[in-house]
């Protein structure tokens, strides 16, 4: 009536606003009667085009009637829009609700609301609508007659469901590649979510309507098929989430009504009906709180706690992330240790994605400061496992446990930070990098009130940064990885003015010792390094990282500051350190990360030529090879960076440096043999070294006395005799170089033969010396791991198959196959030698430690011949996978590469029998061994045999069946060439590529295996004969294992669980499942669950014994290191709580 006497009065408004322009238009008529003529004429005028031209006339007329068509054409088409908008509104209004979830998203919030309007007028059919949504999101169909829909059972419908999965009668919206299914998960959490959040005044409280819901998803979600079990987890993960979302807003409601009705109660004069409201209000509310609360109990029960440990991975992380914002947006319910454990046991899942979707829930949740008095007796439960985690096996998952750490620390939770120590020294940069932001808040920049420190000031950080490389101060290597870890976080370590003024003070209140002094001078290197973009510990990944332009640009900006800072300095920092080699060398280096340019710009050219002088002068000061190498590349870099006077300088110091040295070592070749210590040959032929490694020397009378220093003098020491074959190696290499390939000369060619020949001979005289002394009892370590290094690529670059076709064909050759098996021998002599026992490596111990050992460089020489063909690969190529697991991770890496060229470049049953060679050899060397090492050996072997068979995992395994059945028979008839002697062979080299067979393929060999025994010689001696029984066993329990009742051609899947087999399946003996049968925890579910399919879950129960979780013992939360992850989803008997 308000809108109908609303519309009247504007009606009769605008009636009184025309009467009035009528009358106001007669008066302005009367007035201007006189003019009007005259301006009818010339509006006339104008429309017709008077006095216009007359092709413009017409353009003006044929304009007018092309506008009246478009405004007519423009109309037309609005009221077609109109139509179509009214079409369009009218066809989505009759869209079946699985229609608008599967391909128009935004249409969900207006379908949610005209079910509602169904629902409101009529309910039934609403209902069923609903329910069968559900089935057709799953990609079923089943009808549903509102007429029994009282009466509906279940159990009934989801068994039918289940038998039209097993037809193949339904689709898979969730996995679909469509175009159009892209969005349907979203799609589908967001109607149920909508559907929550618009139905909580309403039919969210029907629990007729609720309770059906809740009925099919979590009976659904326990069903084989995969698909439906997915579209149910998303839909009961995305109804109890919105359960919470409304149960928080009530409950906040609650709480303002109970602190009005406190506040009325207070007051002298109360108003009785106001707080009766409030009361009935209050009353409703805490009704709404205890439904909605219970529903969220039926999903947990009927579908979480056996969705989390599904045995797909994406339900379990949908879990632990559910229930993480479950915590966190409702922690006055879910907040305690009934619902926080769930994220304690996933912490141990065998499965990256969901131990670290544990951590990131147990982040969110620590964060917030009033969620931690809380927690106190999870934290103490499961803080031992958060600590393991950061050195879990994946390094993500390490990382969020890094950053779980530092929250309990904040928290003071932990107190102890030194389990996470060992990391600073990780081989991964994003844990080293983690745990240097750790050491850093809590060690480096932390407060000390009884110091009375200023924490922020940049002595003080570098101080106590001092204060932790202490425990690393004896391995340079070690130090330089803590202070990369750290170096993105301590500013201070940019602090050029500060590290400086640290160095040069001399006053007696300097309380840093020789050690401090010492790492100052690795921090000063180490940081220049890093601020100018270099890697200051080196990475597996050799490639250069690609700089955007915003990097390069800070870069050259830390470079501009180093180096301004440096300028002055520098030169007295060289002088003050130059009688020191542990700090001298990181001084020197800093020239190479600085911005040479400014020199000139700065006009203190004279600063840089005092460097470089200074630089020559630490260069023949010292004979370690750290400074040596430091030095020359220096003064190289300077040579070619500089420009012009500068660069003289510099070219001319270079020049002087190598002059000298050459100078020195010709007159050490001269007084060679003259006394016992040969320092000064071996220093300046490290130094030349090192400079060939540079840049080339061409100086013919250097090389000949380098050939007669190792023709003349036979009792060199073994580094003179090293050092003088690699730098007539680096002359012929060099040489070799300055040839040019497309037009050779052949003078130089024939020159070139002359040296590759008599440097060849000297190494076969060395090797033959070398093998000879090995017998001797001399291990003379370094000299044979050069001469291999030397051979191998002396071989590589004059290798005959190489240079075929080239214009330098002539400089090819091959080596014997004499001199081959000698290589070998060598190689093999050098790998037999522990690193305890080189003792003629103690010249390159002294300060520094190699990042490669030498038997990685021994056993890389010999693989590099074998993967480039260089040699034959049946030649060396099982002699050298033998050695696979015996000398460390790198030698692995090293054969392991190896075994990849040869799975692609060779044929089946040519890599198997290289295998079996391979472990023949490995297990002749075990039975050579003596008593006390042979478990030892014989584990190695085992632990051999199982990396090779690895290399057949997957469907390699059926490609390469024949000849893995061929390699296993040749194995097996190894083994009984004599009995009972090499029978361990059985059980050591065979087994593992056995497990990679067939049931029928095992039942061969078991045959085969028993037809070479007789019976009368195992009774003779049994102990001999127990590994010929101990393979039996084994075989036959695989084949009980794999061997499925009428089907012997292929190994059915088997069992999570030996202990769930004799259950009865969930919905029958033919159906596959890959869900696990679920588990009641007792304070969970009690005997009288109205869970969906409890009847069922019964009759299983009755089938086997019950389950009953119980906390895990603490060996299950024990040995979580990185190699070492415990497997939490299984059956009952696998899962902790």
């Amino acid at each position: 009536m308000a809108s109908s006497s609303r519309r009247r009065l504007s009606r009769e408004e605008l009636e009184k606003t025309r009467l009035w322009q009528e009358v106001n238009a007669s008066s302005s008529d009367e007035e201007g009667s006189a003019q009007e003529p005259a301006q009818s004429k010339k509006r006339g005028a104008a429309a017709r085009g008077d006095g216009l031209p007359p092709k413009r006339r017409k353009r003006q007329v044929s304009l007018e009637s092309e506008s009246g068509k478009d405004s007519s054409l423009e109309q037309d088409d609005r009221g077609k829009k109109r139509k179509n908008r009214q079409s369009e509104d009218s066809s989505d209004d009759r869209q079946s609700l699985i229609d608008v979830i599967k391909h128009n998203g935004k249409l969900v919030p207006r379908a949610v609301k005209n079910w509602i309007d169904r629902y409101e007028s009529s309910q039934r059919p609403a209902t069923c609508e609903l329910i069968m949504c559900i089935f057709e999101a799953c990609g079923a169909k089943y009808n549903i007659d509102e007429d029994l829909l009282d009466e509906i059972n279940v159990d009934e419908v989801v068994l039918e469901l289940v038998s039209q999965a097993k037809a193949g009668d339904v689709e898979d919206f969730v996995t679909s590649k469509q175009k159009d299914l892209r969005g349907f998960k979203d799609n589908l959490t967001l109607f149920w979510d909508t559907f929550v959040l618009e139905c909580q005044n309403g039919p969210l409280f029907d629990e007729q309507l609720m309770e059906m819901c809740i009925n099919f998803v979590t009976a659904l979600s326990c069903t084989p098929p995969r698909h439906f079990r997915h579209v149910s987890t998303l839909i009961g993960l995305q109804l109890a989430t919105s359960f919470v979302t409304v149960a928080k807003t009530l409950s906040q409601s609650r709480e303002t009504k109970q602190r009005q009705l406190i506040a009325e109660e207070k007051k002298k004069r109360k108003d009785a009906a106001r707080i009766e409201s409030l009361n009935k209000v209050l009353s409703q509310t805490h009704d709404k709180i205890t439904k909605i609360e219970g529903m969220i109990q039926a999903i947990i029960r009927g579908l979480f706690m056996h969705r989390y440990r599904d045995v797909d991975v994406d339900f379990r992380v949908a879990c632990v992330k559910a229930i993480g914002g479950w915590v966190i947006s409702y922690p006055s319910y879910f907040l305690n240790d009934l619902y926080l454990k769930y994220i304690g046991w996933t912490l141990s899942d065998k499965n990256v994605a969901v131990r670290k979707s544990s951590i990131e829930a147990l982040r969110a949740i620590y964060e917030i400061d009033d969620n931690v008095p809380s927690m106190a007796l999870f934290t103490q439960r499961f803080s031992n496992r958060m600590i393991e985690l950061a050195d879990d096996v994946d390094i993500s998952v390490a990382v969020s446990a890094i950053g779980l750490f530092k929250q309990l620390l904040r928290h003071q939770l932990i107190k102890d930070v030194s389990p996470l120590y060992d990391l600073l020294i990780d081989e991964s940069p994003s844990i080293r990098h983690a745990v240097g932001q750790l050491v850093y808040e809590q060690m480096i920049a932390v407060p000390n009130a009884e110091e009375g420190e200023d924490s922020d000031k940049s002595d003080v950080q570098l101080k106590r940064l001092l204060t932790i490389l202490k425990d690393f101060a004896s391995d340079p290597i070690l130090s330089d990885y803590v202070i990369d870890a750290v170096w993105e976080e301590m500013k201070a370590m940019q602090d050029w003015k500060c590290l400086i003024s640290m160095l040069l003070d001399d006053s007696e209140n300097q309380e840093l010792t020789d050690v401090d002094i010492a790492s100052l001078c690795r921090v000063l290197g180490g940081s220049a390094k890093r601020s100018v973009g270099e890697k200051l510990v080196p990475t597996i990944d050799s490639r250069k990282a690609t700089l955007t332009k915003a990097q390069k640009e800070a870069f050259e900006s830390s470079k501009k500051k180093l180096t301004t800072a440096m300028i002055k300095p520098h030169p007295k920092l060289l002088r003050k350190y130059l009688a020191d080699k542990s700090k001298v060398c990181y001084i020197v280096e800093i020239m190479q990360h600085m911005n040479l340019d400014l020199y000139s710009l700065k006009q203190q050219e004279q600063s840089c030529i005092s460097s470089l002088e200074l630089t020559r002068d630490a260069f023949f000061k010292h004979g370690d090879r750290k400074t040596l190498q430091t030095c020359v590349n220096t003064l190289v870099f300077c040579a070619s960076e500089t420009k012009a006077d500068l660069q003289d300088a510099a070219q001319r110091v270079l020049k002087e440096t190598t002059d000298e040295v050459i100078r020195k070592l010709r007159s050490a070749i001269e007084h060679a043999g003259e006394t016992e210590d040969d320092y000064s040959l071996t220093v300046n032929l490290r130094r030349l070294q090192h400079l060939q490694l540079a840049m080339p020397i061409n100086n013919e009378e250097l090389y000949k006395d380098l050939l007669t220093l190792l023709e003349d003098f036979s009792d060199l020491e073994d580094e003179a005799v090293q050092l003088d074959l690699t730098n007539i190696f680096l002359y012929v290499i060099w040489y070799l170089k300055s040839i040019d390939h497309d037009n050779p000369d052949e003078n130089q060619l024939t020159s070139l033969i002359t040296k590759r020949s008599t440097l060849y001979k000297h190494l076969e005289t060395q090797m033959d010396n070398v093998i000879s002394s090995f017998s001797d009892g001399q291990t003379k370590s370094l000299l044979s791991s050069t001469i291999c290094t030397i051979f191998s690529d002396l071989c590589s670059l004059f290798s005959k198959e190489k240079l075929s076709s080239t214009k330098i064909e002539r400089l090819g050759f091959s080596p014997s196959s004499e001199r081959l098996e000698k290589f070998w021998e060598l190689c093999e002599l050098r790998l037999s030698v522990p690193d305890s026992d080189d003792d003629d490596m103690e010249v390159e111990r002294e300060e520094e430690a190699d990042y490669f050992s030498q038997k990685d460089i021994v056993i890389t020489s010999a693989a590099k011949l074998v993967a480039h063909e260089m040699i034959p690969k049946d030649f060396i190529g099982s002699e050298i996978i033998s050695h696979y697991v015996l000398h460390g991770k790198g030698v692995e890496e090293t054969i392991k590469q190896l075994i990849l060229v040869f799975k692609k470049n060779m044929k089946s049953q040519e890599l198997c029998s290289l295998y079996l060679d391979a472990m023949k050899k490995a297990y002749s060397r075990h039975l050579e061994d003596d008593e006390e090492a042979k478990p030892k050996s014989f584990e190695l072997c085992k632990e051999l045999a199982n990396r090779l068979s690895a290399t057949f995992s997957g469907f390699a395994r059926n490609i390469h069946r024949p000849s893995i059945l061929k390699l296993v028979r040749n194995g097996v008839e190894h083994a009984f060439e004599d009995t009972p002697t090499q029978l361990s062979f059985l059980e050591a080299c065979v087994l593992p590529f056995l497990q990679r067979l067939a049931a029928a393929d095992i039942r061969d060999i078991i045959e085969n295996v028993q037809s070479r025994v007789n019976d009368d010689d195992v009774d003779q001696d049994p102990t001999g004969w127990r590994p010929y029984q101990t393979f039996l066993e084994h075989l036959q329990e695989r084949v009980s294992k794999t061997e499925a009742p009428g089907k012997h051609d292929q190994p059915p899947r088997p069992p999570r669980n030996a202990k769930t087999n004799n259950k009865k399946k969930l919905f029958g003996d033919e159906s596959e499942s890959d869900e696990e049968q679920p588990s009641e925890s007792e304070d969970q579910i009690e005997d009288d669950d109205d869970t969906p399919l409890y009847q069922v879950r019964q009759k299983l129960k009755q089938k086997g014994p019950t389950t009953v979780l119980s906390p895990p013992s603490s060996s299950q939360h024990s040995m979580r290191t990185r190699k070492k992850a415990t497997v939490l989803t299984g059956t009952e008997e696998d899962l902790p709580v």
